[in-house]
């Protein structure tokens, strides 16, 4: 099933070309859907667009056949429960003035009337916030502490338990890895794995990295200067039909 639909996206700003042009793909229910492409190609401006943070020029983005680029915020509360977004920097994605435990529960209370939760229960605040840091394999004891007193892998880990603590169905991953030391990448990279079984959620897998790509995802598209040049299943990569731009991020891989 089509959990996701992008039909001839395009979003500039002023003074520039398009930063997001004509750009059209599909993300399927319970799937991994890898863009890759170098800093500056359009990749995290398309991944605001999805989440309606950022506007549209035109085009139009449908979430389970629905047209939401042109609701208003009170509208959007209900497609925001379902679409979370995991950033490169988890410094800046964490308020650092509020501990582990406050910044984990903020989602649940901001949506709790709407949620109907099958992974995670809600008995007290504690028990919750267990719950959600032994989903990403940190140990309770966080829960107290302030951003700036967790490693850079651990904080990312908080920012992975909050979006998925609603029990969204889509999370864009936007550079998740980008700011880790190797041994974390792959360390969250076999976590998000995991918790996409665990929990049937789907990924949009966003990053500069062809192989995390390559390792994280069942289809990749490749984008480059605002465009999405190409679409192939993950064992399609190393064919020659691949485009010369392809084969060039393959050569560095």
């Amino acid at each position: 099933m089509n959990l996701l639909t992008v039909k001839q996206l395009t979003k500039s700003y002023q003074g520039s070309k398009a930063a997001v042009s004509n750009l059209s793909f599909e993300l399927n229910k319970g799937e991994c859907l890898g863009l890759v492409g170098e800093s500056g190609c359009g990749k995290s401006t398309l991944a605001r667009c999805l989440l309606r943070i950022e506007p549209i020029d035109s085009g139009s983005i449908q979430f389970k056949g629905e047209p939401i680029e042109k609701l208003n915020e009170r509208q959007l509360l209900p497609y925001r429960k379902k679409i979370q977004i995991v950033f490169q920097n988890p410094s800046a994605a964490l308020n650092p003035k509020l501990k582990i435990k406050d910044s984990l529960i903020d989602p649940f209370v901001q949506y709790r009337k709407e949620l109907n939760l099958s992974h995670f229960s809600y008995t007290s605040k504690e028990a919750f916030v267990k719950q959600l840091l032994e989903a990403v394999e940190l140990t309770p004891d966080l829960a107290d502490r302030y951003p700036h007193e967790l490693s850079g892998g651990q904080r990312q880990r908080v920012t992975i338990a909050r979006a998925i603590s609603i029990e969204p169905e889509l999370i864009v991953l936007d550079e998740p890895t980008a700011s880790l030391d190797v041994i974390s990448q792959g360390a969250v990279l076999s976590l998000l794995t995991e918790l996409r079984e665990t929990l049937n959620l789907s990924y949009l897998f966003i990053s500069h990295d062809l192989a995390a790509v390559s390792q994280m995802s069942q289809r990749m598209m490749v984008m480059k200067n605002g465009k999405l040049i190409e679409q192939f299943n993950r064992d399609q990569l190393f064919s020659k039909e691949r485009h010369s731009y392809t084969k060039e991020l393959i050569s560095i891989f």
